[in-house]
């Protein structure tokens, strides 16, 4: 199954020291059915690849062929798809972004209005750039700030989708409500589900406005939410049985409550193929290559209690180490970057005195799908230089870490 072409493992050497692939947790297939063969292993994995009877062309793999960590994972894939299936690869990300358009045109109607949620990140950005082409005027994107933005982040965002992509886009500020409602609360899928919650009070609240001004005979019927495939494997056990990692605030369907119907046209993307989907929309790059930020924001980056004076206390950190990424030129070399506010304090020394305040970690990572991810090896100076700013800078931190860890096990986000 590796000797010629059309075999599963053709072009990939069994001695090859790249064949490193990352397996199912706590799986391992001991027994094969009648007509089945073995094609691969690992030393603990006796059945790391089956196929089936001749000429069945049916095979199972006990690893992930699709994630970053399996490194001839994509030769793999392109053996099965191309050669093995005969998929033909003439396709383009212009023919799909234009068969989006018609998919949501379809689905809407010629008097449908979409509710669109954005965030500014990347995958919302796309999503409203593609609804706006579709649809027009009749999208209508909504930005909620929860107080727990990033520094700027709303004014940034009506400049880059509002001035220059030309989409309506309006601004709620709701901050003093999340943080009320976030207040006490320390556990992490508590802090999800309440935002979650509260984000879709409000969208509920901006469609009844907005029903109020569409011309007569027309409907507001969806929601636009950016949900990636990622953000579904997660979430939800969806097309197979992966279990349930953390919950995503876009995942799992609205509340009956909400008389809205989700539209989602990036469920099934990954996020390179997102950013691929944007530049064929013709999405700025600013827009197309920024980091991820996640819908609960600064909530599930801050550890414990989400307050007004915790949030200002990372925004300030966060945006220092974004400008010093950026002034390495690293930025784009990172998948997603960000700090975080850790729910302890250290002792330090400032001046002539003791201090007791706290401690700021910062999380750089690498990784193509999201699904995987390494730490970024950062050069010493730049970490030096952040580390001192700050400390120097922000008010009552006295100490900074560089998180080191690895998806899986650790998620890349803290919470």
């Amino acid at each position: 199954h590796g000797s010629q072409l059309g075999d599963l493992f053709y072009g990939i050497e069994e001695a090859d020291g790249d064949n490193i692939v990352w397996m199912s947790h706590g799986d391992k297939v001991t027994k094969l059915p009648e007509n089945w063969v073995n094609i691969a292993c690992t030393e603990n994995s006796p059945h790391a690849a089956v196929a089936g009877p001749e000429g069945a062309h049916i095979y199972g793999l006990q690893f992930h062929p699709e994630v970053t960590h399996s490194r001839r994972g994509k030769d793999l894939l392109k053996n099965f798809c191309v050669e093995i299936c005969s998929a033909p690869t003439d396709w383009k990300m212009n023919d799909i972004a234009s068969e989006f358009i018609k998919e949501v045109r379809e689905t809407v109607g010629p008097n449908g209005h979409v509710i669109g949620a954005v965030s500014g990140g990347v995958d919302s950005s796309v999503a409203a750039v593609l609804l706006n082409k579709a649809i027009g005027s009749r999208f209508h994107a909504i930005m909620v700030d929860n107080g727990c933005l990033r520094l700027n982040e709303s004014a940034g965002v009506l400049t880059r989708l509002k001035e220059k992509e030309g989409i309506d886009l309006h601004l709620v500020d709701a901050s003093d409500r999340f943080l009320q409602a976030l207040k006490g609360v320390t556990e992490p899928e508590r802090k999800r589900k309440i935002i979650g919650n509260m984000f879709i009070e409000i969208f509920q609240e901006e469609a009844d406005r907005i029903k109020e001004f569409v011309p007569a005979g027309d409907s507001v019927d969806y929601l636009l939410q950016g949900t990636l495939y990622p953000d579904v494997i997660e979430s939800i056990s969806y097309k197979g049985p992966s279990a349930t990692i953390k919950t995503h605030h876009n995942v799992g369907g609205l509340p009956d409550t909400m008389h809205l119907k989700l539209i989602e046209p990036l469920r099934e993307l990954f996020k390179d193929e997102v950013r691929e989907l944007g530049i064929a929309l013709g999405l700025d790059p600013v827009s197309v290559w920024r980091h991820p930020f996640p819908g609960p924001g600064l909530a599930i980056r801050i550890l414990g209690e989400v307050t007004h004076e915790r949030c200002e206390t990372l925004r300030l950190a966060d945006d220092i180490m974004i400008q010093e990424i950026r002034k390495a030129g690293v930025y784009n070399e990172i998948a997603q970057a960000f700090a975080v506010l850790l729910d302890c304090k250290s002792v330090g020394v400032m001046g002539d005195g003791r201090t007791y305040e706290n401690v700021v970690a910062i999380r750089c990572v690498t990784s193509k799908d999201f699904m995987t991810a390494d730490w970024y090896h950062m050069d010493y100076k730049t970490l030096g230089i952040m580390s001192n700013r700050i400390i120097n800078e922000v008010k009552g931190v006295n100490r900074v870490c560089y998180d080191i860890s690895s998806k899986p096990p650790a998620t890349i986000e803290w919470e």
